[in-house]
Protein backbone atom coordinates (compact mmCIF):
# COMPACT_ATOMS: atom_id res chain seq x y z
CA UNK A 1 0.00 0.00 0.00
CA UNK A 2 1.01 3.62 -0.35
CA UNK A 3 3.03 5.15 2.46
CA UNK A 4 2.45 8.91 2.61
CA UNK A 5 3.80 11.08 5.39
CA UNK A 6 1.51 10.89 8.41
CA UNK A 7 0.26 14.32 9.48
CA UNK A 8 -2.44 15.93 11.61
CA UNK A 9 -4.63 18.93 10.79
CA UNK A 10 -4.09 21.46 13.55
CA UNK A 11 -7.75 22.46 13.36
CA UNK A 12 -8.41 19.32 15.41
CA UNK A 13 -6.57 20.95 18.32
CA UNK A 14 -7.60 24.53 17.60
CA UNK A 15 -8.60 25.34 21.18
CA UNK A 16 -5.48 23.78 22.67
CA UNK A 17 -3.32 25.55 20.09
CA UNK A 18 -4.76 28.93 21.07
CA UNK A 19 -4.05 28.41 24.74
CA UNK A 20 -0.67 26.68 24.51
CA UNK A 21 1.04 26.58 21.13
CA UNK A 22 4.32 25.05 22.27
CA UNK A 23 2.70 22.54 24.62
CA UNK A 24 0.23 21.39 21.98
CA UNK A 25 2.90 20.79 19.37
CA UNK A 26 5.07 19.07 21.94
CA UNK A 27 2.29 16.59 22.73
CA UNK A 28 1.79 15.85 19.02
CA UNK A 29 5.53 15.39 18.50
CA UNK A 30 5.63 12.96 21.42
CA UNK A 31 3.19 10.75 19.46
CA UNK A 32 5.80 10.38 16.73
CA UNK A 33 4.24 12.94 14.41
CA UNK A 34 6.67 15.02 12.40
CA UNK A 35 4.22 16.68 10.03
CA UNK A 36 1.22 18.88 10.70
CA UNK A 37 -1.22 20.67 8.44
CA UNK A 38 -1.62 24.34 9.35
CA UNK A 39 -4.79 26.44 9.20
CA UNK A 40 -5.51 30.15 9.65
CA UNK A 41 -1.75 30.62 9.56
CA UNK A 42 -1.18 34.03 7.98
CA UNK A 43 -1.00 36.11 11.15
CA UNK A 44 0.71 33.49 13.28
CA UNK A 45 3.20 32.11 10.76
CA UNK A 46 6.32 33.37 12.60
CA UNK A 47 5.27 31.98 16.00
CA UNK A 48 4.06 28.73 14.49
CA UNK A 49 7.25 28.31 12.45
CA UNK A 50 9.40 28.84 15.55
CA UNK A 51 7.38 26.36 17.63
CA UNK A 52 7.42 23.74 14.89
CA UNK A 53 11.18 24.03 14.61
CA UNK A 54 11.59 23.70 18.38
CA UNK A 55 9.56 20.49 18.29
CA UNK A 56 11.23 18.99 15.22
CA UNK A 57 8.08 19.28 13.12
CA UNK A 58 7.08 20.63 9.69
CA UNK A 59 3.92 22.06 8.14
CA UNK A 60 4.29 21.10 4.48
CA UNK A 61 0.57 21.54 3.80
CA UNK A 62 -1.71 24.30 5.00
CA UNK A 63 -5.33 25.40 4.66
CA UNK A 64 -6.13 28.94 3.58
CA UNK A 65 -9.01 30.49 1.68
CA UNK A 66 -8.02 31.18 -1.92
CA UNK A 67 -11.39 31.20 -3.66
CA UNK A 68 -14.21 32.09 -1.32
CA UNK A 69 -15.25 35.16 0.64
CA UNK A 70 -15.22 33.09 3.84
CA UNK A 71 -14.83 29.55 5.02
CA UNK A 72 -18.35 29.23 6.37
CA UNK A 73 -19.53 28.11 9.77
CA UNK A 74 -16.10 28.11 11.41
CA UNK A 75 -14.34 30.91 9.54
CA UNK A 76 -12.02 32.60 12.07
CA UNK A 77 -11.95 35.84 10.08
CA UNK A 78 -15.72 36.16 9.99
CA UNK A 79 -16.01 35.21 13.65
CA UNK A 80 -13.64 38.07 14.49
CA UNK A 81 -15.77 40.52 12.52
CA UNK A 82 -13.14 41.09 9.85
CA UNK A 83 -13.97 41.80 6.23
CA UNK A 84 -12.75 38.47 4.92
CA UNK A 85 -9.73 36.26 4.36
CA UNK A 86 -6.23 37.58 3.55
CA UNK A 87 -5.15 38.18 -0.04
CA UNK A 88 -3.53 35.39 -2.01
CA UNK A 89 -0.18 37.15 -1.92
CA UNK A 90 -0.38 37.44 1.88
CA UNK A 91 -1.28 33.75 2.12
CA UNK A 92 1.59 32.69 -0.11
CA UNK A 93 4.12 34.88 1.69
CA UNK A 94 3.07 33.42 5.05
CA UNK A 95 3.18 29.91 3.59
CA UNK A 96 6.78 30.42 2.53
CA UNK A 97 7.66 31.72 5.98
CA UNK A 98 6.10 28.62 7.50
CA UNK A 99 7.65 26.13 5.07
CA UNK A 100 4.34 25.10 3.52
CA UNK A 101 4.64 23.45 0.10
CA UNK A 102 0.94 23.07 -0.82
CA UNK A 103 -1.70 25.68 0.07
CA UNK A 104 -5.14 24.06 0.09
CA UNK A 105 -8.46 25.88 -0.06
CA UNK A 106 -10.61 24.11 2.55
CA UNK A 107 -14.16 25.18 1.70
CA UNK A 108 -16.11 26.72 -1.17
CA UNK A 109 -19.72 27.60 -0.41
CA UNK A 110 -22.37 24.95 -1.23
CA UNK A 111 -24.21 27.27 -3.61
CA UNK A 112 -21.12 27.36 -5.84
CA UNK A 113 -21.54 23.66 -6.64
CA UNK A 114 -25.11 23.71 -7.95
CA UNK A 115 -24.48 25.22 -11.38
CA UNK A 116 -21.98 23.96 -13.94
CA UNK A 117 -20.96 27.53 -14.81
CA UNK A 118 -20.09 28.21 -11.18
CA UNK A 119 -18.15 24.95 -10.94
CA UNK A 120 -16.14 25.79 -14.05
CA UNK A 121 -15.51 29.30 -12.73
CA UNK A 122 -14.26 27.93 -9.40
CA UNK A 123 -11.85 25.63 -11.24
CA UNK A 124 -10.60 28.52 -13.35
CA UNK A 125 -10.04 30.61 -10.23
CA UNK A 126 -8.01 27.83 -8.61
CA UNK A 127 -5.94 27.43 -11.78
CA UNK A 128 -5.25 31.17 -11.67
CA UNK A 129 -4.26 30.89 -8.00
CA UNK A 130 -1.86 28.10 -8.97
CA UNK A 131 -0.08 30.42 -11.41
CA UNK A 132 0.37 33.04 -8.70
CA UNK A 133 1.47 30.38 -6.19
CA UNK A 134 4.09 29.11 -8.62
CA UNK A 135 5.75 32.54 -8.49
CA UNK A 136 6.27 31.83 -4.79
CA UNK A 137 7.50 28.27 -5.39
CA UNK A 138 4.24 26.78 -4.10
CA UNK A 139 1.47 24.46 -5.25
CA UNK A 140 -2.23 24.82 -4.50
CA UNK A 141 -5.06 22.37 -3.98
CA UNK A 142 -8.64 21.91 -2.87
CA UNK A 143 -10.17 20.07 0.08
CA UNK A 144 -13.75 18.82 -0.22
CA UNK A 145 -16.67 18.47 2.11
CA UNK A 146 -19.88 16.86 0.79
CA UNK A 147 -21.54 19.77 -1.01
CA UNK A 148 -19.40 19.07 -4.07
CA UNK A 149 -21.30 15.82 -4.68
CA UNK A 150 -24.88 17.14 -4.51
CA UNK A 151 -25.25 18.16 -8.16
CA UNK A 152 -24.25 16.28 -11.30
CA UNK A 153 -23.65 17.46 -14.84
CA UNK A 154 -23.53 15.17 -17.86
CA UNK A 155 -23.28 12.11 -15.65
CA UNK A 156 -20.48 13.35 -13.38
CA UNK A 157 -20.61 14.95 -9.94
CA UNK A 158 -19.82 18.64 -9.66
CA UNK A 159 -16.63 17.65 -7.87
CA UNK A 160 -15.40 15.50 -10.73
CA UNK A 161 -16.34 18.14 -13.31
CA UNK A 162 -14.27 20.56 -11.23
CA UNK A 163 -11.35 18.14 -10.90
CA UNK A 164 -11.31 17.49 -14.65
CA UNK A 165 -10.74 21.22 -15.29
CA UNK A 166 -7.77 21.60 -12.97
CA UNK A 167 -4.30 22.05 -14.38
CA UNK A 168 -1.77 19.30 -13.78
CA UNK A 169 -0.01 21.29 -11.06
CA UNK A 170 -3.18 21.64 -8.95
CA UNK A 171 -3.75 18.88 -6.41
CA UNK A 172 -6.71 17.42 -4.57
CA UNK A 173 -6.92 16.67 -0.87
CA UNK A 174 -9.79 14.21 -0.57
CA UNK A 175 -11.58 14.22 2.76
CA UNK A 176 -12.63 10.59 2.99
CA UNK A 177 -15.29 11.09 5.65
CA UNK A 178 -16.98 13.87 3.73
CA UNK A 179 -16.81 11.99 0.43
CA UNK A 180 -18.53 9.07 2.13
CA UNK A 181 -21.08 11.47 3.64
CA UNK A 182 -21.72 12.62 0.07
CA UNK A 183 -22.67 9.00 -0.66
CA UNK A 184 -19.70 8.33 -2.90
CA UNK A 185 -18.12 4.97 -3.63
CA UNK A 186 -14.86 6.33 -2.30
CA UNK A 187 -12.55 3.67 -3.73
CA UNK A 188 -14.05 4.18 -7.20
CA UNK A 189 -13.87 7.97 -6.80
CA UNK A 190 -10.19 7.85 -5.88
CA UNK A 191 -9.53 5.61 -8.86
CA UNK A 192 -11.16 8.08 -11.23
CA UNK A 193 -9.30 11.05 -9.74
CA UNK A 194 -5.98 9.26 -10.13
CA UNK A 195 -2.74 11.06 -9.45
CA UNK A 196 -4.47 14.41 -8.84
CA UNK A 197 -4.96 13.07 -5.30
CA UNK A 198 -1.86 14.07 -3.33
CA UNK A 199 -3.35 14.30 0.17
CA UNK A 200 -6.07 12.52 2.09
CA UNK A 201 -7.93 13.53 5.23
CA UNK A 202 -7.87 10.26 7.16
CA UNK A 203 -11.06 10.80 9.09
CA UNK A 204 -13.21 7.96 10.47
CA UNK A 205 -16.64 7.91 12.05
CA UNK A 206 -20.25 6.92 11.60
CA UNK A 207 -21.59 8.33 8.35
CA UNK A 208 -24.86 10.18 8.98
CA UNK A 209 -27.12 12.51 7.05
CA UNK A 210 -25.45 14.93 4.68
CA UNK A 211 -25.61 18.37 6.35
CA UNK A 212 -24.66 20.16 3.14
CA UNK A 213 -27.73 19.13 1.15
CA UNK A 214 -29.72 22.13 -0.16
CA UNK A 215 -32.21 23.27 2.44
CA UNK A 216 -30.43 21.54 5.32
CA UNK A 217 -29.96 23.38 8.59
CA UNK A 218 -26.65 25.13 9.15
CA UNK A 219 -24.04 22.46 9.79
CA UNK A 220 -23.42 21.85 13.50
CA UNK A 221 -20.05 20.09 13.97
CA UNK A 222 -21.12 18.79 17.39
CA UNK A 223 -23.64 16.49 15.69
CA UNK A 224 -20.91 14.64 13.79
CA UNK A 225 -19.94 11.20 15.05
CA UNK A 226 -16.24 11.21 14.20
CA UNK A 227 -14.03 8.58 15.77
CA UNK A 228 -10.39 7.48 15.86
CA UNK A 229 -9.18 5.61 12.81
CA UNK A 230 -10.38 2.01 12.74
CA UNK A 231 -13.34 2.69 15.02
CA UNK A 232 -15.87 3.95 12.47
CA UNK A 233 -17.52 2.96 9.21
CA UNK A 234 -14.72 3.83 6.81
CA UNK A 235 -12.18 1.31 5.43
CA UNK A 236 -9.39 3.85 5.54
CA UNK A 237 -6.61 1.45 4.57
CA UNK A 238 -8.54 0.43 1.46
CA UNK A 239 -8.89 4.10 0.59
CA UNK A 240 -5.16 4.65 1.04
CA UNK A 241 -4.42 1.74 -1.27
CA UNK A 242 -6.74 3.26 -3.90
CA UNK A 243 -4.76 6.54 -3.93
CA UNK A 244 -1.14 5.53 -4.53
CA UNK A 245 0.05 9.05 -5.40
CA UNK A 246 -0.85 10.36 -1.94
CA UNK A 247 1.98 12.35 -0.36
CA UNK A 248 0.28 13.29 2.93
CA UNK A 249 -2.16 11.33 5.07
CA UNK A 250 -3.71 13.86 7.44
CA UNK A 251 -5.55 12.86 10.61
CA UNK A 252 -8.38 15.24 11.43
CA UNK A 253 -11.45 15.65 13.60
CA UNK A 254 -13.96 18.40 12.84
CA UNK A 255 -15.33 17.64 16.31
CA UNK A 256 -14.47 14.88 18.77
CA UNK A 257 -17.03 13.78 21.33
CA UNK A 258 -14.96 10.84 22.56
CA UNK A 259 -13.20 12.67 25.37
CA UNK A 260 -9.72 14.16 25.22
CA UNK A 261 -8.82 15.10 21.65
CA UNK A 262 -5.21 14.04 22.18
CA UNK A 263 -6.43 10.53 23.01
CA UNK A 264 -8.37 10.43 19.76
CA UNK A 265 -5.36 11.58 17.76
CA UNK A 266 -3.07 9.14 19.58
CA UNK A 267 -5.38 6.22 18.74
CA UNK A 268 -5.41 7.25 15.08
CA UNK A 269 -1.63 7.66 15.00
CA UNK A 270 -1.14 4.17 16.43
CA UNK A 271 -3.59 2.71 13.89
CA UNK A 272 -1.74 4.19 10.93
CA UNK A 273 1.72 3.54 12.33
CA UNK A 274 0.78 -0.13 12.64
CA UNK A 275 -0.07 0.00 8.92
CA UNK A 276 3.35 1.45 8.08
CA UNK A 277 2.69 5.18 7.90
CA UNK A 278 5.23 7.44 9.58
Amino acid sequence: MTSPALSVQLYAVRDELTHDLDGTLSRLAAMGLRDVEAFDFVDRAPALADSLAQNGMRARTGHASLLSAGLGFDDPALAAGQAGPPSQDAVFAAARRLGVEIVIDPFVSPDRWLSEDDVLDTAARLNDAAKRAADHGLRVGYHNHSQEFVASFRGASAYEVFADQLHDDVVLEVDLYWAATGRQDVVALLGRLGDKVRALHLKDGVVGDDPFQPGAARMDPTTLDQRPAGQGDLPLLDYLAAAPSTEFGVIEFDYYAGGNIFDGIQASVEYFQAAGLR
